[in-house]
């Protein structure tokens, strides 16, 4: 389980396959990849065609629906993205070094230290104008973070931290909830202009402007890239989901910068 995120930069693999299609066999050859090294751990040597897992899943009519998948078919599958492979070379729109690389995860269970490390980007009351922005963004959006309560309880795998944590900003206080919904579930997609708030507030670009300025950021102008680096650099002492929300935001920033959505499935 995870959150997954693609830049939706249009591309020859995209048209071919969509967005939707590509990141399904990029899940199914990591399941395969997964499943394989289970058996292999096991001492068990068979051939991928001859293994398999079941799959449940729930129906639109509310009953639940299992499968058996053969994990050479999901191979299969996922093969087809060979052919297009090259097209990724160059791509601006590219995260990862690598083949398809504008498609990324946040892996769940969401460690205690990227929620701590998330609430230490927030800017404190004497950076007043993104202090301003963030409290501006949770009041007219209503975000009090409630939904992601049931995320947090002790049977669920979202979050490693059970509790809701918070940081205190002047008089206002924010919490971890708050903040996983201000990213993630406002919606399918974030666009530009929405992209320009998150990055400033969570400073994955620079503060130090002007309010003239920072209003012209909901369109990225053509030298963003050069105007406002991205400021998240990776450290020897991130953990795998610190590491993986710096890649999230450096995806958020490209997509801002190419001015394209940035594609949600939480």
């Amino acid at each position: 389980m995870a959150i997954d995120y693609t830049i939706d930069y249009q591309c020859a693999p995209k048209q071919a396959l969509t967005p939707d299609g590509i990141l399904d066999r990029l899940k199914g050859k990591a399941r395969a990849e997964r499943v394989i090294r289970l058996f292999r751990q096991n001492k068990d040597d068979r051939p991928p065609n001859q293994m398999g897992f079941e799959f449940s899943r729930n129906t639109p009519d509310g009953t639940e629906e299992t499968k058996v998948i053969n994990v050479q078919d999901m191979l299969d599958r996922a093969a087809e993205l060979n052919p297009l492979a090259h097209y990724c070379e160059g791509c601006p729109a590219r995260v990862l070094d690598e083949a398809f690389g504008c498609f990324g995860r946040i892996d769940y269970p969401i460690s205690r230290a990227a929620e701590v490390w998330l609430l230490r980007q927030l800017p404190m009351t004497g950076e007043f104008l993104a202090w301003t922005l963030l409290r501006q963004q949770l009041a007219d959006m209503g975000v009090d973070g409630n939904i992601v309560n049931t995320m947090r309880l002790p049977d669920q795998p979202f979050f490693d931290e059970k509790q809701i944590l918070a940081k205190q900003l002047g008089e206002y206080g924010v919490s971890t909830n708050q903040l996983f919904q201000l990213l993630f579930l406002a919606g399918g997609a974030i666009k530009p202009s929405y992209a320009a708030v998150l990055l400033v507030v969570f400073k994955a670009i620079r503060r130090d402007m002007e309010a003239p300025e920072l209003m012209t950021l909901t369109q990225s102008p053509e030298d963003a890239f050069e105007r406002y680096p991205f400021l998240m650099n990776p450290s020897d002492d991130d953990d795998q989901s610190i590491r993986q929300y710096k890649s999230f935001f450096k995806a958020l920033w490209i997509a801002w910068g190419l001015n394209v959505p940035l594609l949600l499935d939480v």
